[in-house]
């Protein structure tokens, strides 16, 4: 493996805080309407990574491959195994999103798969975090909420984008046929989780733990 600074951001013994942790959504958690439109789920304390490449080398699509299982994803695309995703961000970056407390084993796994070449994998976990919608009325919400067409022959299951959302930035992934998960920066997460209590109102918001 290259001489890289890699070390483990979150240690086992320290015990993380999600962005919404204050929120209480556990106590929320089994309250909401019965028969709600919308339930929401926090996706906490995933490990988020940023991995930057030559799409175009057949080494290095075949070495993350390798490395996670996963073919890189086309443009406004995300493919996904389970708890892993990958997403696409730009013609050489990508978002791949890992379960909680694995983040530094598959960094370590992608430099070694990666090993010569010129790539970048920033570990940026603790900046962002996910918001899953999932319900009949998840779609009407989003209409409401941003500008971006969500018809379903525009936006298709795998689709993710970065849209204005509520007057701020944030990237929608579908990843059902009734499930959006909404990746947001921690400094919003308060406020989106304030719009999204009223944006739903109508629909009836189910919080799940």
């Amino acid at each position: 493996m290259s001489n890289v600074n890699v070390y483990k951001q979150r240690p086992d013994d320290i015990a993380g805080q999600s962005p919404l942790h204050h929120a209480g959504l556990h106590e929320l958690a089994g309250k909401g309407r019965a028969g709600a439109g919308v339930t929401l789920r926090e996706k906490k304390l995933l490990g988020h990574l940023v991995l930057r490449g030559d799409a175009a080398d057949a080494n290095f699509a075949g070495g993350v491959h390798k490395a996670l299982g996963l073919e890189l994803p086309s443009a406004l695309t995300l493919v996904a195994n389970g708890d892993t995703s990958l997403q696409w961000l730009g013609p050489d970056e990508w978002l791949l999103i890992v379960p909680g407390g694995s983040e530094f084993e598959v960094e370590g796994k992608l430099r070694a798969a990666l090993d010569g070449q010129h790539i970048s994998v920033v570990n940026v976990s603790g900046g962002q975090t996910l918001l899953e919608l999932s319900g009949p009325k998840v779609r009407e919400l989003l209409m409401k909420s941003s500008s971006y067409d969500v018809h379903p022959k525009n936006f298709p299951v795998g689709k993710a984008v970065g849209t204005v959302f509520a007057k701020s930035q944030l990237v929608i992934r579908r990843t059902g046929e009734e499930t959006w998960e909404l990746l947001i920066r921690r400094s919003f997460s308060d406020y989106f989780w304030l719009w999204l209590q009223d944006a739903s109102a109508e629909y009836g918001l189910a919080v799940e733990a």
